[in-house]
């Protein structure tokens, strides 16, 4: 039996949110051969609700991980929206681009990314570890807190 990315989400309490538009000119998602490659999903919740803020001015580490985590279930809506939305779809999380609206003296960028991270893993077991870039910068669209890119290689497609 295969389980989806939603059932499986659904296991954590969590819910899987419908795919994001585009907010410019370009596309969401890019698929090259058996990778996805996913334009940035910034931390806005199901209920339309950005979290935004600076780490390090406004935003405490814990609501940092929680908009990141919030960001990487947009990843997975998309991810969901262009497979079959099986977790036996997805090979391996490959990697996440995790940027972080914070002051220049904020220093934990890469605690903040674990909020993604740990999602990953806890949805896709060993096929969720990836590599990581955790990034700090002074500003990201909308005023969140959170923006995270990712590149996830799906299973051979056979036909």
């Amino acid at each position: 039996m295969t389980i989806s990315i939603r059932e499986k989400l659904a296991t954590l309490g969590l819910e899987l949110p419908a795919p994001t538009t585009p907010a410019a000119n370009y596309i969401s998602v890019v698929r090259a051969g058996n990778l996805l490659f996913i334009s940035g999903q910034i931390s806005k919740a199901l209920d339309g609700e950005i979290i935004a803020g600076t780490l390090g001015a406004d935003i405490s580490h814990e609501q940092g991980g929680q908009a990141a985590r919030i960001a990487a279930l947009n990843v997975l809506g998309l991810v969901a929206a262009t497979t079959d939305g099986s977790l036996s779809s997805v090979r391996r999380i490959v990697k996440l681009g995790v940027f972080v609206a914070a002051t220049s003296e904020f220093k934990d960028q890469s605690k903040v990314a674990n909020g993604a991270s740990d999602l990953m893993v806890a949805v896709f077991g060993e096929a969720g570890q990836h590599t990581r870039a955790a990034i700090g910068v002074s500003s990201l669209p909308s005023g969140a807190a959170v923006e995270i890119d990712a590149v996830v290689e799906l299973e051979e497609t056979r036909g």
